[in-house]
């Protein structure tokens, strides 16, 4: 198996562990559950000169250790304060060493849209998204049935969470649905672990207009991010790049203000 079988083949195991001990219908009556949450999607469009998705992870099985003992607390509301349009939350545990609680405690810090980076399988994935309070859910169409995907994300609207859907190549593309909001295009290859920014420039053509085209992966620099926005890019989710840094939040803006081509001060 490859590093992404193994992490889905893990995953349901621990949906099966999750649903024997909290219900869905217990998850309805998380704190978050009925709480509002802002649109991600409408962020990126009102921020468009720095879309940016921060992400909070401590490791990656590609990368390893990537900010050890990183905690919420210290980096998310940076984040915010530094403009970021959304903020990603790793909450897989084994492989990414994340968690729920990251996630809550991400909702609690800031009003800034958060997405549940998780891979998810099951429906009772999205109820929990919501009951920990995510304002959208990550879909990766390689472990997906195209039904499968329909309904995960027709869910997900129903409970008021907004869906970015993520693809590599041109047959995943396909996945696409009607209650997608939002299309990652990921530059690295989740089964290879492969890098490539030319990749996502030649896969924008396929997304349908009204869903917002967003470039994943591999943004490592100013120039990686002005050659994805002039290909059409009106998001991008960037975790690697910020938290190898020992402050993520300052490398936040200090790309936004090269990028924007204003000093870290008028921030």
């Amino acid at each position: 198996m490859n590093i992404l079988d193994k992490i889905v083949a893990n995953k349901k195991e621990e949906v099966a562990a999750a649903k024997s001990k909290v219900s869905i219908k217990e998850l309805k009556y998380y704190r978050h559950f009925t709480a509002p949450v802002a649109s991600i999607k409408e962020n990126l469009i009102k921020k468009k000169d720095f879309p940016v998705i921060t992400e909070f992870k401590r490791q990656s099985p590609s990368k390893g250790i990537i900010h050890a003992g990183a905690k919420v607390v210290e980096i998310v509301p940076g984040y915010a304060k530094a403009g970021a349009a959304g903020i990603s939350v790793l909450t897989d545990v084994q492989f990414f060493g994340g968690s729920n609680d990251d996630l809550s405690q991400a909702r609690d810090l800031t009003d800034t849209p958060i997405i549940r980076k998780e891979f998810i399988i099951d429906p009772y994935q999205i109820y929990e998204a919501k009951a920990i309070g995510a304002s959208a859910v990550l879909l990766i169409a390689a472990i997906l049935e195209k039904q499968q995907a329909a309904d995960l994300a027709s869910l997900a609207n129903y409970l008021g969470l907004e869906v970015l859907m993520e693809f590599h190549d041109e047959s995943e593309a396909e996945m696409l649905n009607s209650y997608v909001d939002m299309a990652g295009i990921n530059n690295r290859n989740l089964k290879t672990f492969e890098v490539d920014l030319q990749h996502a420039a030649n896969m924008i053509s396929l997304l349908p207009s009204h869903i917002l085209p967003i470039a994943e992966s591999g943004i490592h620099s100013a120039d990686d991010f002005l050659f994805l926005k002039n290909a059409g890019f009106q998001g991008f989710l960037m975790g690697e790049y910020f938290m190898k840094h020992s402050d993520p939040a300052k490398a936040c803006a200090d790309l936004k203000a090269e990028v924007t081509g204003k000093s870290v001060t008028q921030l």
